[in-house]
C-alpha cells in the first residue's frame, strides 16, 4: 500500500457521507491534516486559491446537490454544482497540484435506462441517465475521465443506494423510519406515505462506501488514472421488503398509503451491482450485515424524535 496521505482536502465534509468519511480518515489516517472547508465550487476562484495554498495529495469530492427530488426542482443549480463545480475542481487540482489524486463520488444512478435487466451492472454498461441528477453527475463523471489525458489522476466511484445513521428523510429508508419512528411516539398517526414499493435497489451501508474510499487511498499509487469503480452489494432488496423489516423492527402497525409525490416520473424497476473490479483491485467487499444498517438508520430517527420532536 501506499504511504498515508499527509494532506487531505474533502469536498462535502459536512454532509451525510462527508461526516461518516471524516470519521473514518482519522482513524485510517490520525497524523493527516484533513480539511473541509466550507468553499462554494461554483468559484473557480475560490477553489484555485484553496487547492494551492493546501497542496493536497488526495481529493475526495463530495459536494454537490445529491437529492434526485432537489436537483429536479433546480436543474441550473444542479448543474452549476454538480457538473460545473467538478470541472472546477479538476482544473485547480491540475493547475496547482497536480500529483494529488481525485477521487470523484459519482454515481450509479447515471447507469438510469440499461440498468433495468436481470444482469448485474458492471462498468462497461453504458450511461443512460433518466433524471436531472443523475444526468449531472454523468456528465462529469465522463467529463474528468477525458481531462486524464492532461494529467488529472482521477479515479472515478459509482456508488450504488447507501444509507445510514444521520442520512435525511428525502433517501427511502430513512424517510421510512422517520415516519415508523414518529408512529412510534405518537407524534404522527398510523399512516404511512410511501412511494412505489415494488421496486429493487441494490443497497449498502454508507460506513461500507468509506472504507472503500480509504482503500483507494491507501492503494492510490497503483489504481490507473481515470479508473471506474461501482461500489455495490451485488444483491437487490425489494423496497416494500425494507418497510417491512423497520415495521418489524419497531412493532408498529401502520396503515400503508401511496403518495403520488413519493413516485419518480422514471423509476427504474429493478437495478443491482456487480462489484469484481473493486474486490480486485482495491480488495474491498461489504461488511456491515444489512440487519445493523437498517436496525442504526431507526435508531437514529428514535433518538431523532425523542431530542427534538418538533423538528423529526
Amino acid at each position: 500500500m501506499t504511504a498515508a496521505p499527509r494532506r487531505i482536502l474533502l469536498t462535502g465534509g459536512s454532509g451525510f457521507v462527508g461526516t461518516h468519511l471524516r470519521a473514518a480518515l482519522a482513524v485510517a489516517y490520525p497524523d493527516a491534516a484533513v480539511v473541509a472547508p466550507a468553499v462554494d465550487v461554483r468559484d473557480p476562484a475560490a477553489l484555485a486559491a484553496l487547492v494551492a495554498a493546501e497542496q493536497p495529495e488526495v481529493c475526495v469530492h463530495l459536494a454537490a446537490i445529491a437529492a434526485v427530488a432537489a436537483a429536479g426542482r433546480d436543474e441550473e443549480t444542479a448543474w452549476q454544482v454538480n457538473l460545473h463545480g467538478a470541472l472546477h475542481l479538476a482544473n485547480a487540482i491540475l493547475h496547482h497540484a497536480p500529483a494529488c489524486q481525485l477521487l470523484y463520488v459519482s454515481s450509479a444512478d447515471a447507469y438510469g435506462g440499461t440498468a433495468g435487466g436481470a444482469a448485474p451492472i458492471d462498468e462497461n454498461t453504458p450511461l443512460a441517465p433518466s433524471n436531472v441528477y443523475a444526468a449531472t453527475k454523468a456528465a462529469a463523471d465522463l467529463a474528468l475521465g477525458s481531462m486524464v489525458a492532461r494529467g488529472l489522476r482521477v479515479v472515478r466511484l459509482r456508488p450504488f443506494n447507501h444509507t445510514g445513521p444521520g442520512q435525511s428523510a428525502d433517501y427511502v429508508v430513512p424517510a421510512f423510519a422517520r415516519q415508523i419512528a414518529r408512529i412510534a411516539a405518537g407524534l404522527q398517526p398510523p399512516v404511512l406515505e410511501v412511494g412505489n414499493l415494488d421496486t429493487w435497489r441494490d443497497f449498502l451501508d454508507v460506513r461500507d462506501v468509506c472504507a472503500a474510499y480509504i482503500a483507494c487511498i491507501d492503494r492510490r499509487a497503483t489504481l490507473e488514472p481515470g479508473t471506474i469503480l461501482n461500489l455495490c452489494s451485488g444483491q437487490a432488496r425489494r423496497i416494500g421488503e425494507v418497510l417491512d423489516a423497520l415495521l418489524a423492527l419497531a412493532g408498529v402497525t401502520a396503515e400503508v398509503r401511496a403518495a403520488p409525490s413519493r413516485v419518480r416520473g422514471v423509476d427504474i424497476r429493478r437495478t443491482f451491482g456487480d462489484a469484481a473490479r473493486a474486490r480486485a483491485l482495491l480488495g474491498w467487499v461489504p461488511a456491515i450485515p444489512w440487519a445493523r444498517t437498517v436496525r442504526d438508520v431507526l435508531d437514529d430517527w428514535r433518538t431523532r424524535c425523542a431530542a427534538m420532536p418538533e423538528h423529526a
